[in-house]
């Protein structure tokens, strides 16, 4: 799918998303760091807990960063923060997985695309915070590990197929809906694409389908019917 150009925006609307989007960031990785803590300790090896350990560790860096950029601009991070936190706290409640390998399964699919989400909207944003974005949503290593230890257990046991490509398909709608929500917690999508006139509604557009294209892909290289 073909990228519109990012919108232009006015310095002071600049300012707001990227504060906006930092708190939500923010927000995100701390309960990305809880959530991996918390699994590591059900992980069926020794191997795997300390990867996933690892993982929680690389996570709460992100945080750290992260809030040090919304200092840097002056603002409290709780500040930042609190609008998402019942948004954020609502999903991983409507998406409580049922066995190690559907947290490995939510973990995968929430933090790629929340990835892909904020890089997206990123680029409208000035060149340091595209750069803090990009640096935050690097999950290479940690997308590698998720992957190679899905399919690992799918080789191991084929009956996991079915059930991990339901929840994933789950996964992915809650993730889009709460995407949409954020027009109601402070990223409004009037701030992001105020001044790209009727090109709004088609930047969103894509903007979704780019994100549905992109869980497809990972969940083809899984194995995995979408």
């Amino acid at each position: 799918m073909t990228e519109l150009p990012p919108p232009i925006l006015d310095e002071a609307t600049r300012t707001r998303a990227e504060l906006a989007l930092y708190g939500l960031m923010a927000y995100r990785e701390l309960t990305a760091f809880e959530r991996l803590s918390s699994d590591a300790r059900f992980s069926p090896t020794l191997a795997d807990r300390e990867a996933l350990a690892r993982l929680s560790v690389h996570e709460f860096g992100h945080y750290e960063r992260v809030v040090a950029a919304i200092a840097a601009h002056g603002q409290d991070p709780e500040t930042a923060m609190e609008p998402f936190m019942a948004s954020i706290d609502a999903l991983h409640e409507r998406t409580r997985p049922g066995d190690w390998f559907e947290s490995l399964m939510k973990a995968h699919v929430i933090d790629s695309v929340s990835g892909d989400f904020y890089v997206a909207i990123a680029r409208a944003l000035a060149p340091e915070a595209r750069a803090l974005v990009q640096e935050v949503q690097a999950l290479d290593e940690q997308n590698k590990w998720l992957h190679d230890r899905l399919r690992a257990a799918l080789d191991d046991d084929p009956r996991l197929a079915s059930r991990l490509a339901l929840w994933g398909r789950r996964l992915l709608g809650e993730a889009l809906t709460q995407a949409r929500r954020i027009n109601e917690r402070g990223l409004s999508w009037d701030q992001l694409f105020a001044s790209s006139g009727g090109e709004g509604d088609e930047r969103l557009a894509r903007l979704f389908g780019t994100l549905v294209e992109n869980h497809s892909r990972r969940m083809a290289a899984l194995g995995l019917t979408a």
